[in-house]
């Protein structure tokens, strides 16, 4: 009984009920191109009527019988599709809770004076007031600072001082809503506070910390209704060197970060910010031309206006360039999962190369069988998108419901966001999954529409593939190092991801001339069966782009991934040994922009340099300074600098200070972001202190300072920019002695832990929020930087996943297209053994060819990523590192990894015997 080749049964072709019998289409070869040659209904004018149904079944019953291997498929574009789009629904949810809640805090004004985070002269309020033009008015105080409940953690939050009586109309969610039994006039007293729900939750999850860590693997959970926020009667906030208590009279509406809003008034004596404001919010009459308003209110040179949606832009630009990144790494699952879908439709297109043959004897066209693969295709890209869809969202609803908004940007730290998924983007991620499985499936489709339907019912294949021309090729290798040279495209490096996706793609398509260039040159096998696998893996090297297409893509993927993670660790590393130089850290604040708000008290640096064992002590003074309108604040580091190119990891020697101007130093953001460079000179928007007269105190007025940019340093911490200035010159120019960290050097041989005990026993657990030794400062911001690029191992293992799934479909295609080939060579006295060592060493032969081309892909790729994607998308430099040790390792193990899986691929085909596998020809 001869063994079925197709495991599909086959629908009749229709035939008249007294229609003579016709000799069978396989003993006439070239029935089919008879001229005379009657075709059945489906290749007329009916063809998509008769052709649906008959795909549907075909379609149906092929995964019916090997639903496994379709499964891997369906799994790679639904993993794809899942991963980019659980990234995009979080970003986008927290993107949309973030804007959401600076458009309840913000309000509706049609016009806002910003200042610098210090704020501005109120006098100018009184002005705009004032104006004809100015239909409202509203003071604002904005602050930065901390809070706590009692004794508990200290948690970040934005304290805002409002006038009560005006903030109704233009910020209806900040107006203050007093608690039962709370006098209707409490939100006029400097003594109470209101706060939102999402502090109310934190300070819950904080507080019931301890209790929760006992049970393991739970999580806290936030509250699901208001009823279940807890009360607080008091709360301690964060006012310079001290903590205030303050009472908690009611709440507020504005969602987002959490948030206290007070009484303009008590802000402002709370921070030491009296007769100063940072925002002044404005609504005006119709017709009001905001050029001639702003010219008759003169504003100072450290406010300027802006619109009223300035603050949802400004949430989002910030992130836009992570969020980008973060989308397009995922979509690099949907580029490798093209080519699992490639190796399946090859290897199922293999297996049925009869039933297409005999649907072409019978009537179906070259073009309906290429349609009837690409529909096959786009139907296992839609349920595999489908399912991609919905496991995406529940991972969304995961990542959202226990880690936040944040996926290791830090720019939506604290938020609780609900899931926003729009139909529109659904659909946009559908067919992009879909698409990636009709790119993968293109190919096999036009082998089925290149089907010589007489030559192959004989089982003689399609003859000998013809390799491509290799100009494509290099055409798409040179485009992808032009592309690597263009600038950004509205501040992203979309040319850089053209350039990483026509890079691998070129060498993908450069395979056959490759192989060829490489086996030429070696020296010719003695052994006759080395010298068989050697000749056929020279002349069949077409066949070898869809044997090792997955191999070289994935590699090159995986080797790209690890030298940028590898560079960006060690540029890191090497970063923290330059700005860690000391023993000890203490820091009253996390951020420039709570600095303002929380400083160390005045005596705290003496004090710290008397306790036993610490030899040496640095003060810095933190700030946040507004550059340029639009953009996120820089922060100002002011310190001792003394031999700059020692305290720095600069990019080039200083430059030698000049008299009479303050010398700065500007991290690569500011350089990039603002356009300074090494001997220009930049403005900084600092309140200066002039010299005073006979008989008054000195005065600061906010003004413009003149700096000399000395040289640009590496800053991996702050991904806005950073400027350095002498301590001494910051002093001198605004009289500010105030101090937000401290560096300790300890004397040779003390231990650090007794030094921390004595620093946090003079700080009595307030006033220094942060401690940590320098070891622990480094694991941290290690620990941190690996789990910021968990995605990327995540994508390396499924990379190299599916290219081995690849090479073995691909294999098992050409084996299973090889069956008479090794019938032959069983008779000519070959054992399976021998048959099986023949398929290895070309399969070796190629896989040796395409680990070469993937490692030297991938470390193409990674010059790209490092040098151009990171620079232009972060403004961060770093040196390009090769660790030839997991390079190594990682070709090694695809080599190994695929020869094996060659192996097994083969074994089931050759183990046929030598008398069934050539019958076809008797």
């Amino acid at each position: 009984m001869k063994p079925r080749a197709d495991p599909l049964p086959l629908p009749r072709a229709p035939r008249a009920p007294h229609a003579p019998r016709t000799p069978h289409a396989a003993h006439t070869p070239h029935a089919a191109h008879a001229p005379h040659a009657r075709r059945p209904s489906c290749g007329a004018r009916g063809a998509p009527l008769v052709l649906a149904p008959l795909a549907l079944r075909l379609i149906a019953r092929a995964w019916r019988h090997h639903p496994w291997r379709y499964a891997a498929a369906l799994a790679a574009v639904a993993l794809g599709v899942a991963l980019a789009w659980s990234v995009h629904l979080i970003n986008g949810s927290a993107l949309a809770e973030f804007a959401s809640a600076v458009r309840s805090t913000s309000g509706t004004p049609d016009l806002v004076l910003r200042g610098q985070p210090g704020g501005f002269d109120e006098r100018l309020f009184e002005r705009a007031a004032a104006d004809a033009d100015v239909a409202q008015a509203s003071p604002v105080v904005e602050i930065e600072t901390a809070a706590r409940s009692d004794d508990d953690a200290a948690l970040p939050l934005r304290l805002i001082g409002i006038d009560a009586l005006r903030v109704a109309t233009l910020a209806p969610a900040l107006r203050p809503l007093p608690s039962a039994g709370e006098s209707p006039l409490a939100a006029l007293d400097p003594q109470r506070v209101f706060v939102n729900a999402s502090l109310r939750a934190q300070l819950a999850r904080a507080t019931a910390a301890p209790a929760r860590q006992t049970a393991a693997g739970t999580a806290p959970t936030p509250p699901s209704h208001a009823g279940a926020l807890p009360t607080l009667p008091t709360l301690q906030i964060r006012a310079g060197e001290r903590w205030q208590p303050l009472r908690v009279a009611g709440d507020v509406a504005a969602g987002g970060t959490p948030l206290v809003v007070m009484d303009i008034a008590g802000a402002q004596t709370l921070f030491g910010m009296e007769g100063r404001l940072t925002r002044i919010d404005l609504r005006l009459a119709p017709g009001t031309d905001h050029a001639a308003l702003l010219a008759r209110l003169a504003l100072p040179a450290d406010v300027r206006a802006a619109s009223g949606d300035e603050g949802e832009q400004r949430a989002s630009s910030p992130s836009r360039a992570y969020r980008v990144n973060l989308t397009v790494l995922a979509l690099v699952a949907l580029f490798v999962g093209a080519f699992l879908v490639y190796s399946v439709v090859s290897l199922a297109i293999a297996q049925r190369t009869p039933a297409f043959a005999l649907l072409g004897v019978l009537g179906l066209t070259a073009g309906e069988r290429r349609a009837l693969v690409l529909a096959e295709c786009a139907l296992l890209g839609l349920l595999g998108s489908t399912l991609g869809l919905a496991l995406g969202t529940a991972m969304a609803l995961a990542a959202l419901r226990w880690l936040g908004g944040d996926l290791g940007g830090g720019f939506f730290r604290g938020l609780a966001p609900t899931l926003h998924a729009s139909v529109s983007g659904a659909l946009v991620f559908a067919l992009l999954g879909t698409a990636s499985a009709l790119v993968g499936g293109w190919w096999p489709a036009r082998a089925a529409q290149a089907l010589v339907p007489a030559q192959a019912l004989k089982g003689l294949g399609s003859g000998v593939a013809r390799p491509a021309p290799a100009w494509p090729a290099l055409a798409l290798l040179v485009l992808g190092v032009l592309l690597a040279f263009a600038p950004p495209v509205a501040g992203l490096p979309i040319a850089a991801y053209l350039a990483v996706a026509a890079l691998p793609s070129g060498g993908v398509a450069l395979i056959p001339a490759l192989v060829e260039l490489v086996l030429a040159r070696l020296p010719r096998p003695r052994h006759a069966l080395a010298l068989l696998a050697w000749r056929r893996a020279r002349w069949q090297r077409a066949t070898a782009t869809a044997a090792v297409a997955g191999v070289v893509s994935s590699l090159a993927l995986c080797v790209a991934l690890t030298v940028m993670v590898t560079s960006f660790r060690d540029g890191v590393a090497h970063w923290l040994d330059a700005v860690l130089p000391a023993d000890i850290y203490a820091r009253s604040t996390a951020s420039a922009a709570a600095a303002e708000a929380a400083w160390l008290p005045a005596d705290l640096l003496a004090r710290a340099a008397a306790l036993p064992g610490v030899a040496r002590v640095r003060a810095t003074r933190v700030r946040a300074l507004q550059l340029a309108p639009g953009r996120p604040a820089v922060t100002l580091l002011a310190r001792p600098l003394g031999d700059a190119a020692a305290s720095l990891p600069l990019r080039a020697p200083p430059l030698p200070p000049r008299t009479g101007r303050p010398g700065v130093f500007v991290s690569e953001a500011v350089a990039s972001l603002y356009g300074v460079a090494p001997g220009t000179t930049m403005r900084l928007p600092l309140p200066v202190r002039h010299a005073p007269t006979p008989g008054a105190a000195p005065a600061t007025d906010d003004t413009f300072v003149e700096a000399d940019v000395r040289g640009i340093w590496r800053d991996y911490a702050r991904q806005f920019g950073a400027i350095a200035i002498d301590l001494a010159d910051y002093r001198a120019l605004t009289g500010d002695d105030r101090v937000n960290e401290l560096a300790l050097w300890l004397a040779p041989g003390t231990e650090p832990e007794p030094v921390l005990g004595a620093l946090r026993a003079l700080g009595d657990g307030g006033p220094l929020l942060e401690f940590a030794t320098t070891r622990e400062l480094r694991a941290a911001s290690l620990r941190i930087f690996d789990r910021s690029f968990a995605v990327t191992y995540y994508l390396q293992v499924v990379a190299i996943a599916i290219g081995l799934v690849g090479i073995g479909a691909s294999l098992s295609t050409q084996v299973l297209a090889r069956r008479k080939e090794f019938g032959l060579l069983a008779h000519l006295g070959l054992t399976s053994r021998q048959v099986l060592a023949l398929v290895c060493g070309e399969a070796a032969a190629w896989l040796a060819v395409g680990t070469l081309l993937g490692v030297a892909l991938g470390i193409a790729v990674a010059v790209v990523l490092v040098y151009v994607v990171n620079p232009q998308s972060f403004h961060w430099t770093m040196e390009l590192v090769l660790p030839p040790t997991r390079l190594g390792a990682l070709a090694g193990a695809v080599l190994a990894a695929g020869v094996a899986t060659s192996a097994l691929a083969a074994r089931g085909a050759v183990a046929r015997r030598a008398v069934l596998s050539v019958k076809e020809d008797w």
